[in-house]
């Protein structure tokens, strides 16, 4: 089975999420994005990886981006292959 047959098979399994930020963030604050992977990019974006729950989960997520007061660029959910930063595309 796919993952996206799984996710749709299993609702209660995390989505992968790749969120992009302008501006770099450190990886101290990978508790504070809920244990997302962070990755700064060398045009001076930041990637934010990880599993999220719920759409709730992914809301909470970017109101702590915006209350950084960073802008926000792309949202992608993306499947479990693509999750190393070095594959996105900008």
């Amino acid at each position: 089975m796919s993952h996206e047959s799984r996710n749709r098979a299993e609702p209660n399994f995390p989505l992968l999420y790749q969120i992009r930020i302008q501006g770099h963030l450190g990886s101290q604050w990978a508790d504070w994005f809920d244990g997302m992977t962070i990755t700064p990019q060398e045009n001076g974006d930041t990637l934010l990886t990880g599993p999220v729950v719920d759409q709730a989960a992914l809301h909470g997520i970017l109101r702590k981006v915006r209350d950084l007061g960073m802008p926000l660029l792309s949202v992608a959910r993306i499947s479990p292959d693509q999750t190393d930063p070095r594959d996105a595309k900008r």
